[in-house]
């Protein structure tokens, strides 16, 4: 495949699809050496369409891992601060876009909506920031590019790249799950309080999702206490 990005990649203009294929070959395996990676629910991911993904975000390494892991090409809101050195041009060539965080960024939601109009996937990161993965707080631009795409929404958990808080020392290949929940649709109402309102069900449906995955992670390792 060669070209540029577009309406038939779903990748923003002046990316090159190929490129962007052979980074997420590299994702999808670039990890594989230091975590056992248990995925689930990836088939519930709409393979056409407009879809925004909504995701917890604790280190660098989940939006790497569900850009690889996705069955479809994805385009992710990325901190500008990630753009700037050496990697800021190859993540420009494999479609993903820069924003500025803390503020309303319109270029990059501007970007963003043109990915959806053509039927792409645009992944965000509705809290915001790099903490625990705490969903407790979330930005409006999700919402927002709901209601200008009419898109799709697709959550997805991310769990285990951090240490827990009760180890000293991080396990040797600790587990990760990646898991994609249901996809569901969001009326988005008119004004700030319409944005208000989808944003906290946004938050709420991937609070839930993470719960879920932690739930899981927690019986799981009780079970393998058991004598």
């Amino acid at each position: 495949m060669t070209g540029s990005g577009g309406p038939a990649s779903g990748l923003p203009e002046g990316s090159v699809p190929w490129l962007h294929d052979v980074g997420r070959t590299i994702a999808r395996h670039l990890y594989r050496p230091a975590y056992r990676l248990r995925v689930s629910g990836m088939d519930r991911v709409p393979r056409t369409g407009p879809v925004v993904l909504v995701a917890n975000h604790s280190t660098m390494i989940e939006p790497q891992l569900i850009f690889g892991l996705l069955p479809r090409r994805s385009v992710f809101l990325v901190k500008d601060e990630m753009f700037d050195g050496v990697a800021g041009p190859w993540l420009r060539r494999i479609g993903q876009v820069p924003v500025t965080r803390g503020a309303p960024d319109r270029t990059a939601l501007t970007t963003a909506t043109g990915v959806l109009a053509d039927g792409g996937l645009v992944g965000v990161f509705p809290e915001g920031t790099r903490g625990a993965g705490d969903v407790s707080s979330a930005h409006h631009g999700a919402a927002w590019l709901v209601r200008m795409s009419g898109a799709a929404v697709q959550p997805v958990a991310v769990r285990g790249t951090l240490r827990p808080p009760e180890r000293t020392r991080r396990r040797l290949r600790p587990v990760v799950d990646v898991v994609a929940g249901e996809p569901f649709t969001l009326d988005v109402g008119r004004g700030r309080s319409g944005l208000a309102e989808a944003t906290e069900r946004l938050r709420g449906t991937l609070a839930d999702l993470v719960a879920h995955v932690d739930a899981a992670r927690t019986s799981d390792r009780e079970e393998k206490r058991k004598p």
